[in-house]
């Protein structure tokens, strides 16, 4: 019987995660994109902004009916973003193509803008929508992360919310959080922010399909000062790890247990890739 997109889908999340390979980009992303180089303006110029303000403006207005019809979707824990005073990092499970605009309709379509890998920085009129609407694709060239910094820490100093996708993987209608990396939390301390976590839970219909999305803001964790810097971000790691960990328990009624280790000589450790 021929297996269904979504059952292969499945069945190669299932090797990755007998295999510990959480943060393994399964999806061909193509060539039609560029790494930004030294010149790359993350901060758009005063001529473009009109269309900035156009783009954003018309996701903020399409996009919350869009997802509500599709997706069923609903907020909660808005108070959480309440309680954060300033700027602040937010980390959101990847699950969806579409899953910035679950972010952006929890913490606000204007305050927040998105760090995305460098093969999502599209050519043609599809990176021109996304890049204008606030996404910023990380870089290796040393000049342009130097660009990326200051635009962050410009837009943290004026209470933005920037997310990322710590997982670094995008995988399909995956319910189960998945470790994080330590990158999100190395720019909170470097910048002084807490960081929001966020994560995703829904149901599946028959097809795979996500129904009943529910977009869960988590309390802030904080970062410790009586650590030392990479102390501090993997405490602050850790911390955001559980609260997801306790999101998806309370939300599945079930505990977070993942597939039996597949690497040799493991056996049946290491649950979260260790």
């Amino acid at each position: 019987m021929k297996r269904t997109t979504e059952e292969k889908k499945r069945g190669i999340q299932d090797v990755l995660e007998g295999y510990r390979r959480f943060d393994y980009d399964y999806i061909a992303f193509g060539t039609n994109w560029t790494v930004p180089q030294g010149d790359y303006r993350y901060r758009q110029p005063w001529y473009e902004r009109i269309a900035t303000g156009f783009w954003r403006t018309m996701m903020a207005i399409l996009a919350p009916p869009f997802i509500r019809i599709l997706y069923g979707t609903r907020t909660v824990g808005r108070e959480n973003l309440r309680a954060v005073k300033g700027g602040a990092i937010s980390v959101c499970n990847h699950f969806n193509y579409l899953d910035t605009l679950f972010v952006r309709d929890a913490v606000g379509h204007f305050r927040s803008f998105h760090t995305m890998a460098p093969w999502n920085n599209k050519r043609g009129l599809g990176g021109h929508i996304i890049r204008h609407a606030g996404m910023w694709p990380l870089s290796s060239n040393l000049a342009a992360n130097k660009n990326l910094m200051r635009e962050m820490k410009r837009r943290l100093d004026r209470g933005a919310v920037i997310n990322f996708y710590a997982e670094q993987a995008m995988w399909g209608n995956y319910q189960k959080p998945r470790p994080m990396k330590e990158g999100a939390f190395h720019y909170a301390v470097r910048f002084g922010v807490p960081v929001v976590p966020v994560f995703c839970t829904f149901d599946r219909n028959k097809r795979g399909h996500v129904r009943k999305l529910r977009i869960h803001i988590l309390p802030a964790v904080y970062p410790d000062e009586a650590l030392s810097p990479k102390e501090r971000a993997n405490d602050m790691r850790r911390k955001a790890e559980d609260e997801w960990r306790r999101c998806y328990e309370e939300a599945y009624g079930r505990p977070l247990e993942y597939l039996p280790d597949r690497r040799k000589g493991r056996g049946e450790e290491a649950e979260h890739g260790d």
